[in-house]
């Protein structure tokens, strides 16, 4: 399911400029600022939503405020219901079945992988994390074996070779990883 929404995300190397980059793009369009968060190394990440063309119109005036300071940009138009609801959150399930693993480079870009990866295949996006030691971000799903694949290889295919750490599946994934992921 999708939901009608589109979000924006942009990474920062610098907090200062990341909070006057958010207030510029709430002042540049009408969207809300969903989510700011300072990160590992200094980083910010910014998390915008709202209809299409506001939000592509606030990301521009983010990334001109940012400049050299931007380190990454996601815009995704129509963002699957279960990457929002996951989003920094663990999603609970009684059955794991197998369990796939995305881990990138910088937050941001995990969460245009989960995106990916959810519309891909039927999936139970477990979690998606932008606040990860040393800046990372990854998300997991679970789900029947031949479905968790295909979400995998979809989220890696949206991804540029380099922002990728390592992407796993494991199949009939024992019960106590439900306790750790």
């Amino acid at each position: 399911m999708r939901a009608n929404l589109a979000v924006g995300l942009l990474e920062s190397s610098s907090i200062a400029k990341g909070i006057e980059a958010a207030d510029a793009m709430c002042k540049m369009a009408s969207v809300k600022l969903a989510k700011t968060t300072i990160i590992a190394r200094g980083k910010y990440t910014l998390f915008i939503t709202g209809p299409v063309g506001e939000v592509e119109s606030s990301l521009r005036a983010g990334k001109e405020v940012l400049g050299k300071a931007l380190i990454d940009e996601v815009l995704i138009r129509n963002v699957h219901q279960q990457v929002v609801n996951a989003l920094d959150k663990r999603i609970p399930v009684d059955v794991i079945g197998a369990l796939g693993i995305v881990e990138t480079k910088e937050a941001v870009a995990a969460v245009l992988a989960a995106d990916a990866a959810a519309k891909a295949a039927f999936v139970h996006v477990l979690e998606v994390k932008t606040v990860v030691g040393g800046g990372k971000g990854y998300f997991n799903v679970c789900g029947e074996i031949g479905d968790v694949r295909t979400a995998v290889a979809a989220a890696v295919r949206a991804l540029r070779a380099d922002q990728i750490v390592s992407h796993v599946v494991i199949p009939q994934a024992d019960a106590q990883l439900l306790a750790a992921v």
